[in-house]
């Protein structure tokens, strides 16, 4: 008898673990247990739309920080003035083609904004076959595609607080003609650097030296390497390998452009 109790309740805590932690679990214990959250994906709960609609509605809200507080012509003439060669372009068109040029940058800026988790899912898919190559041919994982794109989408969610620091900032008055929408979040070295008197390559190398931008590679490596069944180094070696060359790649171009 007692044994024929115990049958029911086996499978029922079998039937649980197979389920794992809800989106809203994942979400919550990847701030505070970020191992839960990526083991859950590696067990096959691979849902990912949560906290892309999370990112896109804090996407949304600083958007509408930047039009209401900011403006879009005042943002592209911030870009420009910040641009020293695009302004000098802008600078010898004649007067209404320059005029046409700001109206169209800044509805270009609308248009990226609107667009922006259409762009992020395609950076993910990207970045998930780049990751996964990386992974398993150079570590000798066993990622599946769908767990390392799942892995992303909740590693980006630390993005939340960059946009919510952003609004911030904004709603406590910074001045329109100072906002720079390429580095708009106290969260790094640049953000209290002058980006036309600074040197380039060192704004931009201050730049990539971001909080925010740090944190999820932390939370990638480790998701990385949980998927793949791989040591937790190789999974940080993967993130942080490939950050480090595009980081020093974009400040030879800067060089270069001087």
């Amino acid at each position: 008898m007692k044994e024929a109790e115990k049958k029911p309740a086996a499978e029922a805590n079998a039937a649980a673990a197979k389920t794992g932690l809800s989106q809203w679990g994942r979400i919550y214990s990847l701030f505070f247990a970020p191992s839960k959250t990526f083991e859950d994906i590696h067990c096959g709960n691979r849902s990912w739309w949560l906290p892309l609609i999370l990112i896109a509605f804090f996407t949304y809200v600083f958007f509408a920080t930047v039009a209401q507080k900011v403006g879009f012509d005042q943002v592209y003439e911030n870009q420009m003035r910040m641009n020293s060669s695009m302004a000098d372009m802008v600078n010898q068109m004649p007067s209404d083609a320059r005029a046409k040029s700001q109206e169209s940058g800044a509805l270009n800026l609308k248009i990226g904004f609107a667009l922006a988790p259409v762009g992020l899912i395609a950076q993910i898919a990207l970045l998930s076959a780049l990751l996964l190559g990386t992974i398993n041919l150079g570590f000798g994982g066993r990622a599946r595609y769908a767990s390392v794109f799942a892995v992303i989408c909740y590693a980006l969610l630390p993005s939340i607080v960059k946009y919510l620091l952003g609004s911030t900032t904004l709603f406590l008055g910074v001045a329109p003609e100072t906002f720079n929408i390429a580095n708009f979040a106290p969260t790094n070295i640049a953000a209290f650097l002058d980006p036309i008197e600074t040197n380039k390559a060192l704004y931009l190398l201050a730049k990539s030296l971001d909080l925010i931008t740090i944190w999820e590679g932390i939370l990638l490596g480790c998701g990385v390497s949980i998927v793949a069944g791989v040591k937790r180094n190789s999974g940080y070696l993967a993130v942080f390998g490939w950050w480090i060359l595009l980081v020093l790649c974009g400040a030879g171009i800067a060089v270069a452009r001087g």
